[in-house]
């Protein structure tokens, strides 16, 4: 008999969670509690309040939360403040998304009496170490119960005769094979893994891809956004302001519509092994080339410069499941510091596949000074002369190296 009562589980309604719902209590015979996270991924979730009903669960243990503006707003938007990419190419959206829901499950566990959560993730993945991280710095004492680590259904047949034989609702595209893919998807990205994709030689099939179209297909002519930045957010698109979460959706929309943000990626991943990967993030490679324009006229050139040391580790903490660690919020409270100044425009033009900045301007804070920048006469304001000095005290060093190594020859 287990000593766990009551277990918080992530659940999507998907088979893989629904096994989860019915091993959890038939081996530790404790009560389940699901929880369902809205973060934009575009399917439907009633089914799963249904689902689990069908499964034994009480409807007061059933939570199904609309997190998309917090998900944006707390957690993406900061993200790009740091300009994050992981191995300079992967915008993060599925390591984002995990913080989140950690943070709603030791919630809801707090508000339920629950002694333990519990998750999906494989013991292959780079998941159940972002869960379990973001569970233990909320709650260090919590329990947590990780199936694909304990039981032996570690195949789609074995978790399909499970299913029959307890009677849990199989969806017809289970049946017939289902998707060739493992698929993740929020407001941010949707992620394609497995099957086809594990052979890196192999490339995508054009049907594989959901969000966006291929850049041959986008239209032939241009579309041009004007981006509004407030403290280093996004805060409105062509003038019109729009909550955080509608405005990722409106740049997905029209990157998608311009075959912008398609990445095929083998990233190494935090359990050791390399994993290929394709993700669709549309609105993000909109949003973070656009933050980077504006910040290009409005950060110090030092700051700058350190904002771009800093950000490999920044984005390496996020990918490793450390946003709720101290460093990361310390990193934090740097760059949020550093966006004080970031508010102006940026104008962008979407087309076939490239975003393109055609202008920038911040009426308060922009450090482009154009009397000192120009190629003609600037009337005093930049002493040419100055230069010399400066680069013969920076070649100082060389040239005292080089005098020593023509005496030793």
């Amino acid at each position: 008999m287990s000593d766990i009562k009551k277990v918080v589980l992530a659940y999507s309604g998907g088979l893989d969670t629904s096994v989860i719902l019915k091993w959890l209590q038939d081996v530790y015979q404790c009560e389940v509690v699901t929880f369902t996270a809205d973060l934009g991924q575009g399917e439907e979730l009633e089914p799963a309040r249904a689902k689990a009903v069908q499964l034994g669960i009480k409807p007061e243990n059933i939570f199904i939360d609309d997190l998309r503006e917090e998900f944006v707003r707390d957690f993406v938007f900061p993200m790009f403040r740091a300009n994050s990419i992981y191995e300079g190419e992967y915008l993060l959206g599925t390591s984002i998304a995990r913080p989140l829901i950690a943070k709603r499950m030791i919630e809801i566990a707090n508000l339920t009496g629950a002694d333990a959560v519990s998750h999906g993730a494989t013991g292959k993945g780079n998941d159940q170490v972002r869960f379990e991280l973001g569970a233990y710095a909320l709650k260090p004492g919590v329990k947590i119960i990780a199936p694909w680590r304990e039981w032996d259904l570690l195949s789609r047949e074995k978790l399909l005769a499970y299913a029959e034989k307890n009677g849990i609702p199989i969806e017809m595209k289970h049946k017939q094979g289902g998707s060739p893919y493992s698929m993740d998807a929020n407001l941010l990205h949707i992620s394609y893994e497995g099957r086809h994709l594990e052979d890196p030689a192999a490339e995508a099939e054009e049907s594989m891809w959901r969000w966006t179209v291929s850049p041959e297909a986008a239209p032939d002519q241009a579309e041009y956004l004007d981006l509004q930045f407030e403290k280093g957010d996004l805060v409105s698109i062509n003038g019109e302001r729009m909550p955080a979460h509608t405005l990722l959706a409106k740049l997905n929309e029209l990157g998608g519509k311009h075959g912008i943000g398609r990445l095929d990626l083998v990233e190494n991943r935090y359990v050791g092994m390399k994993s290929r990967g394709c993700y669709e993030t549309p609105g993000g490679t909109i949003l973070l080339r656009a933050h980077r324009a504006i910040e290009s006229i409005t950060l110090d050139r030092e700051v700058a410069h350190l904002k771009d040391d800093l950000m490999p580790r920044y984005a390496s903490l996020i990918y490793n499941g450390y946003w709720w660690s101290p460093e990361r919020r310390a990193l934090q409270v740097l760059i949020d510091h550093t966006q004080a100044s970031v508010n102006g425009w940026v104008r962008i033009k979407l087309y076939k596949g490239n975003v393109i900045v055609t202008g920038r301007d911040s009426k308060t804070d922009s450090l482009f000074d154009s009397t000192i920048a120009t190629f003609e006469d600037d009337a005093g304001a930049y002493d040419q002369k100055d230069a010399g000095g400066f680069i013969k005290l920076n070649a100082l060093r060389m040239r005292i190296a080089a005098n020593l190594a023509s005496r030793k020859s």
